[in-house]
């Protein structure tokens, strides 16, 4: 029977990490890959992350499972970070928190409750959107269209337009935001912005549902989660899902959250439920190293500061580069605007560039990115610096 399948095409980072390993040039650059690069080129293991596991390696006496929705101590943890403890107070039991195996996983697992809890809701997802948004959630049977969200010519939200178009979303459908650090454009809605959403949200009757992947990596921890405490605060129904893949560096350990907020406690109580038997189908338990290093991180003063400093070096560094490719740029002759990339947020924004030039980078320069133009600021380092200002410059004025 097998014979019958036809190849997919390759997914196109997955594929641009193998042509950037094959790449013998010395100086050859990895912009595409979506993982935070430190000043080496290395993604490191956090130093509280470390510490952590040796807390764990002696103290651990068990590897039985810890059931379907995970930690509950690890749960409180990161409900605790996304939503802050008086509003974790406040909702009461009205808040579930659910372990999930990374961002993706909590991804479809929200995907798997709202299909149980409306099979004909259609998902609204920014254009663009993470590519992994869409098969996420369609192969759940979910329905997916698009919003308005970025100008590619004035690199700027399209805010109005994207209002307009969840104006006409019915009652019972979801829109999909992201919560901080837009993947791939880097630009983000505004305080006022969030609270026009909120007032519609509130007006038409849609599910608000936030993928929060890089709290944290914007503009600090608490002003990262704005929109979504906003909205928590406002909405008798909240989904979120959250990952610890970029804030912890715990990548490969799957480490995310699904938190669901419900009109009332007896709603709550039979979403657990459903959730609960979704997890139990797809995967059946999720895997606990890094939902129990978060878990320690969080409950260790000493432990959380020094993660919380080694955060902000990381977001500093981030928002640095942005100054820095910026200002370069400029220095080097390139008369073509690249000053939005200075006010975007996160690792992600478009070079707003061509096709054409993206492939004579690619190809004669050994700079690697995908065709959207997206690029991984973090790739960005003082040793290559140089070269990928000269090689930009070389390609846009010629």
């Amino acid at each position: 029977m097998f014979q019958s399948l036809q190849a997919l095409p390759a997914d196109p980072i997955l594929g641009l990490m193998a042509a950037y390993r094959a790449d013998t040039n010395p100086k050859k650059i990895d912009l595409g890959v979506g993982v935070y690069k430190d000043p080496a080129g290395n993604t490191p293991v956090m130093t509280a992350v470390k510490k952590a596991e040796g807390i764990l390696l002696e103290s651990q006496n068990t590897k039985s499972y810890v059931g379907p929705t995970g930690s509950a101590g690890y749960n409180d943890c990161v409900a605790e970070l996304i939503f802050g403890a008086d509003l974790v107070a406040s909702l009461g039991k009205r808040r579930i928190t659910a372990q999930a195996p990374g961002g993706c996983g909590g991804l479809r697992l929200a995907a798997e409750f709202i299909q149980k809890a409306n099979p004909d809701a259609t998902v609204w997802v920014s254009d663009p959107t993470w590519a992994n948004h869409v098969p996420l959630l369609g192969t759940a049977g979910l329905k997916i269209q698009q919003y308005p969200y970025y100008d590619y010519t004035t690199h700027s939200v399209r805010f109005e337009e994207m209002l307009a178009t969840l104006a006409e979303v019915p009652s019972g459908d979801v829109v999909l935001l992201h919560g901080c650090c837009h993947n791939p454009c880097g630009s983000d809605l505004s305080q006022e912005q969030w609270q026009q959403v909120r007032d519609l949200c509130l007006e038409r009757g849609f599910t608000v549902f936030i993928d929060l992947a890089y709290q944290g990596l914007g503009d600090g921890l608490e002003e990262d989660v704005y929109g979504v405490r906003l909205m928590a605060e406002a909405l008798p129904e909240l989904i979120v899902v959250s990952s610890c893949s970029k804030n912890f560096g715990l990548y490969r350990e799957r480490t995310g959250a699904l938190s669901v907020i419900c009109e009332s406690d007896s709603a709550a109580s039979i979403a657990a439920t459903q959730i609960a038997a979704a997890a139990r189908a797809m995967y059946s338990m999720p895997p606990d190293h890094g939902a129990t290093i978060v878990e320690l991180i969080m409950t260790n003063s000493t432990l959380r500061d020094e993660w919380d400093a080694e955060l902000t070096e990381m977001r500093d560094r981030i928002n640095g580069l942005r100054s820095q490719l910026v200002a370069q740029l400029k220095a080097a002759g390139v008369t073509q605007d690249f000053s939005f990339i200075e006010r975007e947020k996160g690792m992600f924004s478009f070079l707003g560039i061509s096709v054409d030039q993206i492939q004579k980078l690619v190809n004669n320069y050994s700079i690697y990115l995908v065709n959207s133009s997206r690029i991984n600021v973090a790739g960005i380092n003082d040793s290559n610096i140089d070269y990928l200002i000269s090689s930009l410059a070389d390609v846009i004025n010629s």
